[in-house]
């Protein structure tokens, strides 16, 4: 009996962190009064891991009071402008920061429309980048900290201090995309990233996750070439229900979405029996 409680104990004080996801952007590519799409993974209040890094998040980031030197890692699930143009202003800051330790970008691979995560990283800070006189962050004699990209191409585990990352390729159109499941202090968190998840391969990550973060950006009657990039509200639904997912956050929402939530909310209901909401700048969610 005292083995028993003495790994519960052990097992309470393993698991008891405070996580919480924060959406620092909830919209997308358009002038709404939203930043782009952004999270931020808080661990006993420390930002540990950011995914995407569109605009207007940095502007979030430090409205949070966040520091660079704690992060153990960014994760980019793609490359379109509203996913990763503030990733430059990070690491601009970082230079009058106290960082000093190197900083993992996890960003898919290339395609013959898309560069790799390495190759954009080069385009921006490399020998000829748009930012070559910040040239030195690649290397590791930087004057702040070195950022080190890494190309994802494949289902991936990466493993930090405070979290585990599952990385897979999901379908984008004609745009290299990733899903990512964040596994926390016995808690567990599926990013959907862009899709329409014509690979089905969001379902081999989604299985039992606390929080489902799906992008929500066409509504139940869309139509055309958005639906081969983005998933309809039944789509979500039905990842949810068949991976038993503990909860639905709604977000990348655009102004065809917007408006529609009763609909949307209505869909999903029908399919998926647990408990939906749709993300805001800076609303936080605690596991």
């Amino acid at each position: 009996m005292l083995k028993q409680f003495f790994l519960l104990l052990t097992v309470t004080l393993l698991y008891s962190s405070e996580i919480e996801l924060e959406v620092l952007g909830s919209g997308g590519p358009e002038l709404d009064g939203r930043a782009s799409t952004s999270y931020l993974l808080w661990v006993d209040k420390k930002a540990r891991l950011i995914v995407d890094m569109g605009s207007g998040s940095m502007l979030r980031f430090e409205e949070e009071h966040a520091r660079l030197e704690d992060l153990q890692a960014v994760v980019l699930t793609h490359l379109h402008i509203d996913h990763c143009v503030d990733l430059p202003s990070y690491v601009k800051a970082g230079y009058f920061s106290q960082r000093s330790a190197s900083l993992d970008i996890i960003g898919p691979d290339d395609n013959w429309s898309f560069p790799s995560t390495s190759e954009y990283l080069d385009v921006l800070f490399g020998r000829n980048g748009a930012y070559r006189y910040m040239k030195d962050v690649l290397n590791e004699d930087s004057d702040s900290f070195q950022i080190i990209p890494f190309d994802i191409d494949e289902k991936t585990i990466r493993r930090y201090k405070d979290f585990t990352l599952t990385l897979i390729p999901v379908y984008h159109g004609n745009v290299p995309a990733l899903a990512v499941r964040i596994d926390v202090a016995g808690k567990s968190i599926l990013i959907s990233g862009d899709t329409n998840d014509k690979n089905k391969n969001l379902e081999k990550i989604a299985q039992n996750v606390d929080l489902f973060v799906a992008h929500h950006a066409i509504p139940k009657h869309a139509a055309g070439y958005a639906t081969q990039l983005h998933m309809s509200p039944t789509i979500i639904a039905n990842i949810a229900q068949k991976s038993h997912v503990k909860r639905v956050l709604l977000t990348h929402r655009m102004n065809r979405t917007i408006g529609n939530e009763k609909e949307s909310l209505q869909t999903i209901q029908s399919i998926y029996k647990g408990p939906v909401d749709f993300a805001n700048d800076k609303m936080k969610i605690k596991l």
